[in-house]
């Protein structure tokens, strides 16, 4: 029977201290050969610190990292970040004034021959579409050249890992997505194990193979982003993730809920006592516009989205919840529309607050 892979990038029982604050507390993760990640969070929750950990510029105070199966941080053990065969592209992108698109790429791998250097910038300016471009410098680039520029600098030396600090976060938002997207797929190609910092889970989204959800230096969960939107294990993940709206209902027998909405048939995940009242996770696509559904709802507010606008609704016991639509449907603040809910999986909590 055939071992495991050994993961490329190995971050075991991480906690990290700063001016006796402790900034991370306790985290794991792993990522595959080939496998791109994200760490997910509000500003200040400690992504960043553990990203500079794994580069080898913040040392630990438990825990450790490795690195394709080589411990770099831990046990009394500090490997330099030159040393660690670790990529990086910073937020600010960092690009050389002073150096052509052709130097920027090759810097460094400047110590390899002439042909070697050739070859690696010439593919991996073809790979991003900047191969008409070699001779330009920064300055004459678009922000999205730029950062493609960035982006093949770090992968020149072919890393061990890149990784990716807040790198989309100068762009608007639709270029942001579209950037990381673009990212995705150099990185596929070049078969790059990656892991990207970010608070915009859109980008992670667009990104990622595996995310992690962090919050005041605790790991939540690291998981699919299909696992952390639908499956989230907590309620920060529930709020954090996505937009939802949290329904009081009480815990009926046979996997059904007592709602302000109605009585609903589905699945608990886990066993909750008959009679325990929690608070049930909506997600927007879980509730449907339709003429003939059993439930009205009035419409309290809307937000254009493009295709779609996402309502606000007020229903049944004054019950709040979200729903998508599309766009060329358009209804006005105090509309009533008819609704009814999709959703065979149950996401609860306990209940919190009143009601």
């Amino acid at each position: 029977m055939s071992q495991p892979a050994r993961p490329v990038l190995d971050v075991e029982d991480v906690s990290i201290d700063l001016g006796g604050h402790r900034v991370v507390d306790n985290v794991s993760f792993s990522l595959a050969d080939g496998e791109i990640g994200s760490l997910l969070g509000p500003s200040g929750c400690g992504k960043t610190t553990i990203l500079r950990a794994i580069a080898g510029f913040q040392p630990l105070g438990a825990g450790r990292i490795r690195v394709r199966g080589q411990l770099v941080s831990g046990d009394g053990k500090h490997v330099a970040p030159e040393r660690r065969s670790i990529g990086m592209v910073f937020q600010d992108l960092a690009l050389f004034p002073h150096l052509t698109v052709n130097g920027n790429v090759s810097f460094g791998i400047r110590k390899q021959g002439a042909g070697d250097i050739r070859r690696r910038v010439g593919e991996l300016l073809e790979l991003v579409g900047l191969s008409e471009h070699a001779d330009k410098y920064p300055h004459e680039l678009s922000g999205g050249q730029q950062q493609r520029v960035a982006l093949v600098r770090a992968m020149a030396p072919r890393p061990g890992v890149l990784l990716l600090d807040e790198p989309f976060s100068g762009q608007d938002l639709e270029l942001r997505e579209q950037l990381a997207r673009e990212v995705r797929e150099v990185l596929r190609q070049d078969r790059i194990t990656a892991l990207l910092v970010t608070h915009d889970q859109f980008e992670a989204f667009a990104f990622s193979d595996v995310m992690g959800v962090i919050n005041k230096g605790k790991l939540h969960q690291w998981d699919s982003a299909y696992n952390l939107y639908h499956r989230p294990a907590d309620r920060f993940i529930a709020e954090f993730v996505g937009h939802g709206a949290f329904v009081g209902a009480t815990v009926l027998e046979d996997n059904r809920l007592d709602t302000g909405l109605g009585v609903l048939n589905g699945h608990l995940s886990a066993a909750w006592p008959a009679g325990t009242r929690v608070d049930l996770l909506l997600r927007p696509d879980d509730v449907r516009q339709d003429p003939d559904g059993p439930i009205r709802a009035r419409v309290a507010s809307r937000a254009f989205r493009g295709a779609d606008h996402l309502y606000t609704l007020v229903a049944g016991d004054n019950v709040r919840v979200l729903c998508l639509a599309p766009s060329h449907q358009a209804h006005q603040p105090g509309d009533e529309i008819g609704i009814r809910l999709d959703l065979k999986h149950f996401v609860v909590f306990p209940r919190t607050g009143s009601g």
